[in-house]
């Protein structure tokens, strides 16, 4: 037979876009409407009752008419319409809806206007997104219906714009202008044509799947020719009337069943919702409650939807400003249907938030579930973070959870992740289940495209038939649709398709682990091969994380030790909320730097108010310790001695007199810096050109050390996330100087380089191990990147990096695709590299970013290079990204161990705080005696009960034993999982009055519980 298959297709297309689509509302009377256009200046945006009857912008005739075709909207503005109208008699007994356009761009399901509709009395109806344009209206049994109805319609800008990456100033209100954004195309009351609309996801059910299908299947041909019958029955003149015959042409494609071997799909409603990127966290509150809206609407309809939603945060939003809309919440959750997820306080990056910090992720996000509902997550949801950090793993398990999911990995530019389903294993061993959905996306519209995506992708098809797809619009775009549940139900049994059924995202892994056992392993860092600048960009907003949370550290451990001691009631209350707080900020485009001007201005605001909190907090509590007096008492927060003062006490000062001062000595333009361990050299340069450990007799510099290098820096796409690897084609060393002097042990280094000014202090200390660096940089590049190097002679092919509770080891050499992806890397607060019975440490108080690379040295073998990646500037989404002053603190130890580096790592970010007082020493709340544990939080128990708890970790990589002891009297002790919930004992291997007995793997994580006995 002849070929007719473009033809058919063709006219399907326009038939749907032009003819069927547009025919679904069928307009039956206009609405009337009336804005209020909020004035930035009132507060905006305002609670809804002012806007509402009863609030004063109703009874202050605030609203005035506005016609369709009528601009509205600047970037960031709030305006409230006024709907009105009659439902006319023509629609008795039909299906009535408003359909509402305030201007959107079909081709975006976010990102721009949004809108949610109340009625008069404040309850809310769903929202209004741009692939959900419509509202819901009574049937009525006679015509006469009044209707009334308000919308609350944010501006948002489209900052993506039609030129990708593009410079903005939309980013931030104050620099976005003044000019309407959005033109209102549509408002009527509408007829519903359900035949109409049955016939458009009919067609594309079958169309969809039609064109997946090979073309040499016979059922693709089937198809085609159901459909050219479909076509020719359908009246272009009467659509409504023809629709139900044109349908009858389809059934017998529609019920012919799925292949016994098809694969199956678990489709879970979701709607992905950025805490903050292209829009600040007061729209998210906007966004999050518009599409709840939609979904409680949904589920109320569709008895077969279910839908996930992580990230607490936003059901704590939804609590604080929309209780109504939480209520039926709640009232699905109950019924099993609205599906808490993630069990995390936000999807937060999980490469730069500390060991802490990711722990209180997974309890204050699975508190705040169990609290609330009932319920203990089983899964870890992150679909959207930017690489994934090995310690992961054990922190999901120790939460009480299963399971591990995202979808992130998929965007690697340079090699293939080859699982979809596997076991992950993390730094300590532990393994958890873990699936990226093979649609690649976790917004899915559940077209048969995205389901013949997921089949011929999923890379574990010889063992496993099933897989995920998470659908609904995210961002703002609503969630769910009706229309993307009649494709699910269209593709549940459907030959040519896989198997779609709508569960919950425990169904589908409870079935996925149970036959895939056995599923391969993937051990260490999920590590994402894009998105690598992240460890840099905004670098106000690392340093702001990187200190709230070591004040955090602090204020827990000194309020906890005052309120054992009587002294003091422990701040529960202001901890929990600024916890809260910091974590929001640990968002993954938050923390990362990817997010607008507007975001990052909050954030450093808010890092301020936090850092003057927490200080306060300490203040505090170390008064009370130090007790009445003037006599300087020191106070170490650091889990190892500082000098004289132990770990978690305080000591009254004390004069070494043993320790000469150390004097720079001039020499040769330059100056030598010598305290009899190490002797720095730097040249007249600024540069550090040698470091002589003089315990070990070895010169640790191959090169120049704290050489600034300054690289070009404009990636092809996604300016402040990438970074690409042609960067490191061109780079320019700083070594002109402004001024070179010195006082006692400090060299200052001035330099001037384009619009910048930097000053660098190199100092070291009587007797310390360690060459200090600060860096103080006015920063007025762009697109630049900024790096300090320092060229080691240490040969090795892996270095070691600080993560959450642990380090893990990274190649230096470029051997595979692998190795040579990793070009930019993360670390927290330590790099160590070790050759056998050497090893040098850089440690950091706020930097991130980091690339080492191995060269060969004149006289053979290798040496190695590690670089800090200081500064970028970025143009998009803010133009103005890190304009301004950072000062920033490294510093080399030479002679190194993993110890070492473990132990300078937090001296350089726990600085010794000195406070009047008696002058007596302070005893450590909890000691611990053991090489290798090191104790990360010290608190009182979250339930208030007045329990001390404990979190230790191994922290070398191998096998140890420790005693923790307390300083107080201890009834009983119990191990228990982050929660603080007791568990089996695993590390616990005795207790005797104080002391805690441990035996510990490799990077094990430990939670002891110490309950304090009652006074005698």
């Amino acid at each position: 037979m002849h070929d007719t298959r473009a033809l058919v297709e063709k006219r399907l297309k326009r038939v749907l876009n032009q003819r069927l689509k547009p025919a679904v509302h069928r307009p039956v009377a206009p609405l009337t409407l009336r804005a209020w256009h909020v004035d930035g200046g009132q507060g905006e945006p305002v609670p809804p009752a002012e806007a509402l009857p009863g609030g004063p912008a109703v009874a202050e005739g605030r609203y005035q008419p506005i016609e369709v075709g009528e601009r509205w909207g600047p970037p960031w503005g709030t305006s409230w319409f006024h709907v009105t109208g009659e439902v006319p008699a023509e629609a008795a007994g039909r299906r009535v809806e408003l359909f509402i356009d305030l201007g959107w761009e079909n081709r975006f399901a976010g990102f721009q206007a949004e809108g949610l509709a109340y009625r008069p009395d404040g309850t809310v109806v769903k929202g209004l997104n741009p692939r959900n344009l419509w509202l819901p209206v009574a049937h009525p049994a006679s015509g006469g219906e009044r209707i009334d109805l308000y919308i609350e319609a944010a501006a948002n800008p489209r900052l993506e714009g039609d030129t990708p990456f593009a410079v903005t100033l939309l980013g931030e209100k104050h620099t976005a202008g003044s000019q309407p954004l959005y033109r209102i195309n549509r408002a009527d009351i509408s007829i519903l044509e359900v035949d109409v609309w049955e016939l458009w996801q009919d067609l594309e059910a079958v169309g969809g799947l039609m064109a997946e299908l090979p073309e040499g299947e016979p059922r693709r041909w089937q198809i085609l020719r159901a459909v050219e019958r479909s076509l020719d029955a359908l009246d272009l003149q009467d659509l409504a009337g023809s629709a139900a015959a044109a349908r009858a042409e389809l059934t017998g494609v529609l019920t012919k069943p799925a292949n016994a071997s098809a694969h199956l799909i678990s489709a879970v409603g979701h709607a992905h919702i950025d805490s903050a990127w292209l829009w600040p966290v007061r729209e998210t509150v906007r966004k999050v409650a518009r599409t709840t809206s939609n979904v409680v609407s949904l589920l109320d309809e569709y008895p077969d939807l279910v839908y996930a939603m992580s990230s607490a945060q936003q059901y704590a939003w939804i609590e604080e400003h929309r209780p109504e809309v939480f209520e039926r919440v709640a009232d699905h959750v109950k019924g099993g249907r609205f599906i808490p997820v993630g069990g995390m306080w936000v999807e937060s990056d999980t490469n730069m938030p500390g060991s802490e910090a990711m722990a209180r992720q997974l309890v204050y996000g699975k508190r705040y579930f169990l609290d609330r509902f009932g319920i203990d997550t089983q899964e870890v949801w992150l679909p959207d973070s930017f690489g994934y950090s090995p310690a992961l793993p054990q922190l999901v398990k120790l939460s009480g959870s299963r399971w591990f999911l995202t979808q992130k990995i998929s965007w690697n530019k340079q090699n293939v992740f080859p699982h979809h389903s596997f076991w992950w294993e993390g730094l300590d061993g532990t393994r958890v289940f873990t699936h990226f959905p093979p649609v690649d996306t976790y917004n899915s519209d559940l077209s048969a495209r995205d389901l013949a995506h997921a089949v011929r992708n999923f890379r574990d098809k010889a063992d496993a038939t099933r897989s995920m797809v998470p659908f609904g619009w995210g961002d703002g775009g609503g969630g769910p649709t009706r229309e993307m549940i009649a494709q699910a139900r269209r593709t549940a049994d459907l030959e040519g398709s896989p198997r779609v059924t709508i569960e919950s995202p425990a169904a589908f892994f409870a079935a996925a682990e149970a036959e895939y056992a056995n599923a391969p392993v993937w051990s260490g860092e999920l590590y994402l091969e894009i998105h690598r600048a992240t460890y840099t960009s905004q670098a106000k907003t690392k340093q702001g994380n990187r200190r709230s949370e070591h004040l955090l550290h602090e204020a827990e451990l000194w309020s906890a030790a005052a309120a054992v001691a009587g002294l003091a009631e422990y701040p529960y209350d202001e901890l929990d909320r600024i916890w809260k707080q910091v974590l929001l900020n640990q968002f993954h485009d938050i923390l990362p730097g990817s997010s607008i001007a507007w975001v990052h201005r909050e954030a450093r605001e808010q890092y301020q108010r936090i850092e003057a909190e927490l200080s306060a907090i300490i203040e505090r509590a170390q008064r009370v310790l130090a007790g009445d007096g003037e006599a300087p008492v020191v106070f170490n927060a650091a889990p190892h001695a500082r000098r004289d003062i132990p770990a978690f006490g305080a000591a009254p000062t004390r004069v070494d007199a043993d320790a000469a001062p150390v004097e720079a000595i001039a020499q040769d333009g330059g100056y030598v810096l010598d305290n009899g361990v190490l002797r720095v050299v730097v040249d007249g340069r600024g540069l550090i050109t040698s470091v002589l450990d003089q315990v070990a007799g070895r010169e640790v510099l191959s090169g120049p050390g704290n050489l600034l290098q300054l690289h070009p820096d404009l990636p092809n796409e996604w300016d402040a996330w990438d970074v690409d690897q042609f960067y490191r084609n061109t780079v320019v060393d700083l070594v002109s100087v402004d001024e070179l002097s010195a006082d006692g042990g400090t060299v200052r280094v001035a330099r001037t380089f384009g619009d910048s000014h930097v000053v660098q202090t190199i100092t070291l200390e009587p007797g310390a191990r360690r060459v200090d660096i600060t860096t103080e940089v006015d920063w007025h590049e762009t697109e630049k990147f900024l790096k300090a190097a320092f060229g080691l002679d240490v040969q090795t092919q892996r270095a070691a990096y600080e993560t959450q509770f642990g380090h893990h080891y990274r190649a230096t050499h470029e051997n595979t695709s692998w190795d040579a992806a990793k070009f930019e890397v993360c670390a927290h607060r330590f790099v160590h590299l070790e050759e056998p019975g050497y090893g040098v440490a850089l440690v950091n108080d706020s930097t991130y970013g980091h690339d080492v690379r191995r060269a060969a040295a004149d006289d053979g073998g290798t040496t190695t290079t590690v670089r800090l990646s200081l500064l970028r500037a970025p143009r998009y989404p803010d133009p103005e990204t890190d304009q301004g002053i950072h000062t920033l603190r490294y510093a080399l130890v030479p002679g190194a161990s993993i110890g070492d580096a473990v132990r300078e790592g937090y001296a350089i970010n726990l600085p010794a705080r000195t406070v009047p007082g008696a002058g007596s020493a302070v005893e450590p709340l909890v000691r611990v005696d053991g090489d290798g544990v090191v104790v990360s939080a010290v608190k009182l128990a979250d339930d208030r009960s007045g329990d001390v708890v404990v979190r230790l970790y191994e922290a070398r990589g191998g096998r140890a034993t420790a005693t923790l002891t307390a300083g107080f009297a201890v009834e009983s002790a119990d191990e228990t999982d982050l929660l603080e919930r007791p568990v089996e004992p695993d590390a616990v291997v005795g207790t005797e009055g104080g002391a805690v007995s441990l035996r510990m793997r490799p990077f094990q994580i430990v939670t002891v519980r110490l309950r304090r006995a009652a006074p005698e």
